[in-house]
């Protein structure tokens, strides 16, 4: 089933020989990057093997939020929020972006007891998020016929499209300089004397020094084929979309059940968090000791199970020479099959609590594959042994909203500028020294 259409992209068509800096990948991690290192006059390339923003990029909720996060994030959620408010004016372009509110809706006890946990937590950050109780909660939840026990609310946090945001950061990084390449996957790199000299692509090989891996699903292949081993696997989430609806809320919110979010378009989409697939392959093995942790935090919101991507990846396994085709061309987008069951069921539980929605006409439902690390929190980091090479991946579930702040430490880390947050806590080498792996209380 095809993914959500995005806004036209205009790219471009003659490899360079050469350039400072080649990004691999085009989501919303590596666009962001290659318009803030184009903004400083660096001679960036992008290369993705199929369409930017085609996968988990365009297939996300579209939250743009700093609440709910883990306090590592939070630094690098609240800049990022910062350059989404200019965002638009930046790139000429519409990416979407609102500050309209979440709600993380409380059901229970327990909920507002995790929420207020996290709220002592975060207000040292100076966060604007607060609890509502039962009367407030249903004021900004215009529209429910459902009462709720009350809501963690961030008016600040907002809402995005997805569909429009890559295209729209492509175009104004191309404008400040960067060049971008569709259709192009990196099938490796090359060193000399230990250092990063070269990328070689389907289409040709360009001499670089510097080389960023923002592949997300796919960045853990390319960096085995370097020896690098970041435990990194994949969990699919299905979303839905409705056509306009009218008289519900302007921003987004969830329960356990369902989740909702304002489109653009005037319809909403729908999800529901616990309703995540992780397909068993081989790295479900390699890794499996380092995500134990997240397994027993997560209890029953990852099922385990198998699909055609188990199949597909056991011919992934071995490396593949330079001057062939490997999987980066045989997989030009991700594209699973949804649970449609699931989403369904969550657009149900959503008209109980909005009944307008149950006007509301299905338009598509799709799914995607994120890129998740055994803390949910992302590698943002340089490659230890491997000079000139910088990671930015595993953003599990959280890139989108995040991105714009990625990709703006990503481009202080390639040019060495003060980083715009300490990006300490995203080092890869967490993973590797016996740094004891800490997950995140839930929210």
């Amino acid at each position: 089933m095809p993914g959500p259409t995005l806004d036209p992209i205009a790219t471009d068509t003659a490899l360079p020989a050469k350039a400072d800096v080649v990004i691999v990948g085009g989501g919303i991690i590596g666009v962001s990057t290659a318009l803030f290192l184009a903004e400083r006059g660096i001679d960036v390339v992008l290369c993705e093997k199929g369409m930017p923003g085609a996968e988990q990029s365009s297939r996300n909720w579209g939250w743009v939020r700093v609440m709910g996060r883990d306090e590592r994030e939070i630094p690098l959620a609240i800049e990022a929020l910062k350059i989404w408010d200019t965002l638009d004016a930046r790139v000429g372009g519409e990416t979407g972006f609102r500050r309209s509110g979440i709600l993380y809706i409380s059901e229970n006890e327990r909920d507002v007891a995790n929420r207020d946990a996290w709220l002592a937590m975060a207000k040292p950050y100076g966060v604007d998020s607060r609890q509502l109780g039962a009367d407030a909660t249903a004021a900004a939840m215009p529209g429910a016929a459902l009462r709720y026990d009350g809501a963690l609310f961030t008016p600040s946090d907002g809402r995005a499209e997805p569909q429009k945001a890559v295209p729209a950061i492509v175009a104004g990084a191309r404008r400040a300089g960067a060049r971008i390449f569709t259709g192009c996957a990196v099938r490796g790199v090359e060193r000399t004397g230990g250092r990063i000299s070269a990328v070689v692509t389907e289409k040709g090989r360009i001499e670089t020094s510097t080389v960023v891996v923002a592949g997300g699903a796919w960045s853990r292949l390319l960096l085995k084929s370097l020896g690098i081993r970041l435990p990194q696997l994949k969990v699919r989430n299905t979303v839905l979309r409705t056509g306009p609806a009218s008289g519900g809320p302007e921003g987004a919110g969830a329960t356990a059940t369902y989740a909702y979010r304002k489109r653009l378009d005037g319809g909403y989409t729908i999800a529901d968090g616990a309703a995540n697939l992780h397909a068993i392959v081989p790295d479900s093995f390699a890794f499996f000791r380092d995500f134990q942790p997240a397994r027993k935090a997560e209890g029953e919101a990852v099922q385990v199970g198998l699909s055609a991507q188990s199949w597909n990846e056991l011919f992934e396994i071995g490396a593949v020479p330079l001057d062939r085709p490997g999987a980066f061309e045989r997989h030009r987008v991700l594209d699973p099959n949804p649970d449609s069951r699931r989403a369904l069921h969550a657009l149900d539980a959503a008209a109980k609590a909005f009944p307008f929605l149950r006007e509301a006409k299905v338009q598509q439902i799709w799914a995607g594959l994120i890129d998740v690390t055994p803390d949910a929190v992302p590698v943002i980091s340089a490659a230890e042994g491997v000079p000139g090479l910088i990671i930015a991946t595993g953003f599990s579930g959280h890139g989108f909203g995040i991105g714009p702040g990625a990709g703006h430490l990503v481009a202080d880390l390639v040019t060495g500028d003060k980083p715009v947050v300490d990006p300490t806590p995203f080092r890869l080498s967490r993973f590797l020294d016996g740094t004891p792996i800490a997950i995140a209380p839930p929210v």
